[in-house]
């Protein structure tokens, strides 16, 4: 077997003696919690440790292997630099990781490393491992902007690679939890963070691992996470495997959530394909939703799958709702993937003659315009959640007063520039909040008082 086990645990610098200098008594139960993880590792006594930080090398759309023979680095950056270590990297595993990545169409390689040392969030935890086991050797990867799901499928190469191999390979998935647990912390607090670390502790108690793809991404960044996709790799790595799971601790006296649980592999488990599972889910989950979808959200949906499929505008259905030929209007195409933006495009006031022609302009514009987003590809059309936004008239407002985030828009212009924020997004709970996007999206200073504010009301088709 080549996985043949892992730990999650987090990488606070403070757990270090030699940088909390008895600061560390704060957390004695992740400390204690933390030496049973490493005699684990002792226990399972890999040849080959995979290590994820969610500080190494990132990129939003790479996930970074570390290259070369060796790293070396030391905690010098928090008051200790006696604390040094050095390693000797698997090259082979993480060349044929590379390799496999390519062919499975992920982005992940050595590819952009700007710093080849080795980052807290991978010596913590080998600071504690390296008491109790030092016969290995050492991959260390990044973590990025790509998908859950990439992330995910990425964990499973690196079974597959470890497999090829015949490496006993275990896995370290490294990350602190919640930053936001305490108003005196050093992040402060929000609602978001509490509730992120007793659900994560939940799912990776269970070694739920396919419910880990299911978090809103809102949730993951307000409670202010940095080890949710480490997590995830680890699970890929351990999919269709049984795994018995120990949850030692969680603590969050800092104001940050640290969580430290074991997996020991027994065995293949055919119905522990989790990333099958999770794609039935979502499958049914947007075969119900597109059931659901009005009118002008087929026709965005209509337009985008026959340009992107077949490289041609669709002409205007003969089968519309009479309104949709009548009624002239600025709308808003907006895409969707597991609840990430993938584009949006829209006008402010209408440029076409109806409303439908306005949708099929501003699909096409939405799926491969958005400065933002490479345009859609052809294996994501079905993963597309559509929403279309029709904008009634804006009306100037003298005071932010006057606008609702659930109710209003906000159209903020100075000048030539000009930034436009529809209402009632997830995400977006307050009107100073609504009125910085705006800004930001502009060009203009959040700070600027001197602007012109409009306000608008949608009706929003899903």
């Amino acid at each position: 077997m080549a996985i043949v086990g892992g730990i999650m645990v987090p990488h606070p610098p403070l757990i270090v003696p030699e940088v909390g200098r008895g600061g560390e008594s704060v957390i004695e139960e992740t400390t204690a919690s933390y030496k049973k993880a490493a005699e684990f590792i002792k226990e399972l006594s890999p040849e080959t440790i995979v290590l994820i930080s969610p500080h190494s090398i990132m990129y939003s759309d790479y996930l970074h292997i570390s290259p070369g023979s060796e790293a070396e680095g030391d905690l010098g950056r928090f008051n200790a630099p006696s604390v040094k270590m050095r390693r000797e990297y698997d090259e082979e595993l993480s060349s044929l990781l590379t390799d496999l990545s390519k062919r499975e169409d992920i982005p992940a390689g050595f590819l952009g490393e700007r710093d080849p040392s080795l980052d807290h969030g991978t010596m913590v935890p080998l600071y504690f491992i390296l008491k109790e086991y030092s016969d290995f050797k050492l991959v260390r990867t990044g973590i990025s902007g790509i998908s859950l799901k990439d992330h995910y499928r990425f964990g499973m190469l690196i079974n597959r690679a470890a497999s090829e191999l015949g490496r006993r390979v275990a896995i370290v998935a490294s990350g602190d939890l919640s930053h936001k647990l305490k108003e005196d912390g050093p992040y402060g607090f929000a609602p978001e963070g509490p509730l992120y670390d007793e659900k994560i502790m939940d799912v990776m108690g269970r070694a739920a691992f396919d419910e880990l793809l299911d978090f809103d991404p809102v949730l993951l960044e307000k409670s202010a996470e940095c080890g949710h996709r480490s997590f995830v790799v680890m699970g890929g790595a351990f999919d269709g495997l049984s795994v018995k799971t120990t949850k030692y601790s969680h603590q969050d006296v800092t104001g940050v959530g640290y969580g430290i649980c074991t997996y020991e592999v027994t065995g293949e488990d055919t119905t522990r394909l989790l990333l099958a599972k999770y794609e039935k889910r979502e499958q049914e989950r947007l075969a119900a939703r597109k059931a659901s979808e009005d009118a002008y959200v087929s026709l965005a949906r209509k337009t985008i799958e026959t340009y992107i499929r077949d490289k041609h505008l669709i002409d205007v259905p003969k089968d519309l709702p009479r309104e949709m030929y009548e009624t002239r209007a600025g709308a808003f195409v907006s895409l969707h993937i597991k609840g990430e933006l993938r584009g949006c495009i829209g006008t402010i006031a209408p440029t076409e003659d109806c409303v439908a022609k306005e949708i099929i302009h501003n699909a096409v514009s939405a799926s491969t315009k958005d400065p933002r987003f490479d345009a859609v590809r052809a294996n994501e059309l079905d993963l597309l959640e559509y929403s279309v936004d029709v904008l009634g008239e804006a009306e100037d407002i003298d005071s932010p007063d006057l606008l609702d985030v659930k109710r209003y828009g906000v159209i903020v212009t100075q000048g030539y520039k000009r930034g436009l924020l529809l209402p009632d997004l997830e995400g977006v709970d307050t009107v100073d909040e609504q009125i910085a996007i705006a800004k930001r999206k502009a060009g203009i200073s959040v700070d600027d008082k001197d602007v012109k504010l409009q306000r608008f009301e949608v009706i929003r088709h899903y």
